[in-house]
């Protein structure tokens, strides 16, 4: 049977294991490729996203309102709560969406000091189209594998995350992956003010 053909990882493997001959290529190469491919499938993502006036934060809370089903509706806090957003950072984005015709906010009917937000009818056409685009691109993509080997990639994907699920809870959005670990800043050095601070003098 011909070997696969190498991919970027099998050459970067192979760099490694040369420089570490110890190193767990089978785990290592595993942990790459789904960190690549996941690379892969957030820059489709983006893109379709770009191409509808959509972030793909946008795209999230669309979709988390989308899937409850009609009427589409929800607490401002509970959507915070299912993408794991500070009240602040909700709002913003429920601004954000609301000028866009997206989605609106409107009295809770069971508790008038409160709200729900749902889609708009705008707001369900165009998410309902963009997954559409995305759609077709991610089956193009998984077309290289047959119906069996995506059933059988699934079956151990699935192992994988309920491993993290039982050992570090629900996966973390990615606003505090992009703020928790950021290197930090370095307090760099005021500029002094034309005019201001010891003057240099001329012999």
């Amino acid at each position: 049977m011909k070997p696969p053909d190498p991919d970027i990882v099998d050459r970067h493997m192979g760099d490694w294991q040369r420089e570490f001959p110890t190193m767990d290529v089978a785990t290592e190469g595993l942990v790459e490729r789904i960190q690549k491919l996941a690379r892969y499938f957030e820059r489709s993502l983006a893109q379709t996203a770009r191409e509808f006036g959509l972030t793909i934060q946008d795209w999230e809370l669309l979709g988390a309102l989308r899937r409850v089903g009609p009427p589409y509706r929800l607490s401002p806090s509970r959507l915070a709560d299912d993408l794991m957003l500070s009240s602040g950072a909700m709002t913003a984005r429920l601004d954000r969406l609301e000028r866009a015709g997206l989605v609106r906010r409107r009295p809770d009917p069971t508790d008038r000091r409160a709200v729900r937000v749902e889609l708009t009818e705008k707001g369900r056409q165009t998410w309902g189209t963009a997954v559409d685009v995305q759609a077709a691109k991610e089956r193009h993509i998984a077309a290289a594998l047959s119906e069996r080997e995506k059933e059988t990639l699934n079956g151990l994907l699935r192992r994988l995350m309920r491993t993290f699920e039982a050992t570090a809870g629900p996966p973390p959005p990615r606003s505090e992956l992009l703020e928790a670990y950021a290197p930090e800043r370095k307090p760099g050095r005021r500029r002094r003010r034309p005019g201001k601070g010891r003057s240099r003098t001329t012999s």
